[in-house]
């Protein structure tokens, strides 16, 4: 029997059933933290998509004349499931992708929050009333389901993200499809055991997974009516392009250079302790994380250099079933090499090195994909470790004269997903937020995520479409408007023709 043979086979989840491959194409999923491989997921064709597609379709109706009260007590069932099974997730996570058991569970709780918005469903599907807006017609308004929608999740949150982006098109009565990373697949195929023990139609629930193929049929099938993506920048913009072509209503969401500025009134020691934990946590593959610090002023600069790298030597990076540890490995080798090239690539363009974390001590012992925590210094925007989004733990600080500088600069990026300011200063912070072109903006806070119940979503590159993830715009995102004209004439109402365009001055409606 060949290695393949032995190796986990996982399957696409369809019509309420865990459902085989047919493709003959698979990808492996890794132990990233031994450089194991854990199992093959199959790579879907794109006829296994026109087939769930199809169930989903066929699923479609019921669940959206099933009330709004009935949907609601599913996802209740289904959070209480995910509550008392997060243990077992929390180690799934942490299996496919090397997060720490801490970063793992927070990543679930923050999950939970997008359940809780959606529970909240019927308050966002009510709609407006007007009484006898003339002639005796009411006017009313109502929201209804789309239909058949997909959802494209990335590896980095393969539980947050899934949940942030189907939550609200379940309650609201969707049928979802959900196309995870092909790196991460055992965390979305767990949900679905939860989602089927609380009581959801088969069908209303899908797991395709796939690369290319699956997605693109996603994009271009007519049955599909709207795509919500989270990922790279250029992948984000392809999915936008190709999804609004085919008239879908798409929310892209892509990558973020999140900036950090450290003001000379701000407290360093603090600051340091902020820009670690949303630098480095997760390994850097955030797309909130902090992808590097400007510094307002040259001694703020020195001191804030010294300070942070004391810091930084003291990190831990190793398994995640070692509990000391800070984080763990990057989701790949090929992560891990691009990762060493932006690196190098920093360092032959001028930038100086504060810590090298090229190899860490853990290398010599494992075969995981692991990277030490870095920090490069003297970096200039005409750099590509700043131009571009880094996915792993290489940071860097930029030195600038003033605070008018540093939003220029953070302006001046084409990404403008996060930000955030680190001051004492309320004059300064005030400006930030009114001058700062960025989505998500935080004073003293270091990872500005907004919480379940407002709108997350970037700026410029950041985004593609007017959808945003978590808060009540997934409601409207997930839903469309229905505005309607009732009246109810006497019997014995004498009524005559009109040939004039309504208003209610129309004195020919009685």
């Amino acid at each position: 029997m060949t290695v393949q043979q032995q190796m986990k086979t996982l399957s696409h989840f369809m019509n309420g059933v865990e459902t085989v491959g047919i493709s003959g194409r698979f990808s492996e999923v890794f132990n990233p933290s031994t450089g194991e491989v854990l199992a093959q997921v199959p790579l879907a064709t794109k006829d296994e998509v026109k087939q769930a597609i199809k169930f989903a379709k066929a699923a479609f109706p019921a669940w959206k004349k099933t009330s709004i009260g009935k949907r609601v007590e599913v996802l209740h069932r289904f959070r209480q499931l995910l509550l008392e099974r997060q243990d077992e997730l929390t180690d799934v996570i942490c299996e496919e992708s090397g997060k720490t058991k801490e970063d793992a569970k927070g990543e679930i709780i923050r999950g939970i929050e997008s359940i809780d918005m959606a529970i909240s469903a019927p308050q966002m599907l009510k709609g407006e009333y007007s009484v006898n807006v003339g002639g005796n017609i009411n006017a009313f308004s109502a929201k209804a389901p789309l239909g058949v929608v997909a959802t494209i999740a990335p590896f980095n949150f393969p539980v947050m993200v899934p949940l942030a982006i189907t939550s609200m098109a379940v309650a609201v009565g969707n049928a979802v499809i959900l196309k995870p990373s092909e790196r991460v697949p055992n965390s979305a195929l767990f949900l679905c055991d939860l989602w089927k023990e609380a009581g959801l139609p088969a069908g209303i629930w899908t797991v395709i997974n796939g690369d290319k193929e699956a997605v693109n049929e996603l994009l271009e099938n007519k049955n599909i009516q709207a795509i919500s993506f989270v990922g790279s920048t250029p992948v984000a913009e392809y999915i936008y392009q190709t999804g609004t072509k085919h008239n879908k209503r798409v929310a892209a969401f892509g990558g973020g250079k999140n900036f950090m500025i450290v003001m000379p009134d701000a407290n360093l020691e603090q600051t340091a302790n902020a820009f670690l934990g949303a630098a480095y946590g997760a390994a850097s593959q955030r797309c909130m994380a902090i992808s590097g610090a400007v510094v307002v002023g040259q001694d703020t600069e020195k001191r804030f250099t010294e300070v942070l790298k004391e810091k930084i030597l003291k990190l831990k990076v190793g398994p995640y079933t070692d509990k000391d540890v800070d984080f763990g490995p990057v989701i790949t080798q090929q992560s891990k090499e691009t990762i060493i090239r932006y690196i190098n690539g920093a360092l032959e363009e001028g930038a100086n090195l504060v810590t090298d974390g090229r190899n860490p001590s853990i290398c010599e012992t494992s075969t995981g994909f692991y990277i030490g925590p870095t920090l490069i210094n003297h970096v200039t925007p005409d750099m590509t470790i700043f131009k571009e989004e880094v996915f792993g733990p290489a940071r860097f600080i930029v030195g600038v004269e003033s605070l008018q500088d540093a939003i220029d600069l953070i302006n001046d990026h084409e990404l403008g997903n996060g930000v955030t300011i680190f001051t004492n200063s309320g004059a300064a912070a005030r400006k930030f937020q009114e001058d700062i072109e960025v989505g998500m903006v935080g004073v003293n806070v270091p990872i500005p995520i907004p919480v379940g119940y407002h709108n997350f979503g970037g700026w410029k590159r950041s985004k593609f479409g007017e959808g945003h993830m978590f808060g009540p715009d997934q409601a409207r995102f997930f839903t469309k408007a229905k505005t309607i004209s009732e009246r109810w004439p006497d019997e014995s109402e004498d009524t005559t023709s009109s040939f004039a365009f309504p208003s209610n001055q129309d004195s020919t409606i009685k």
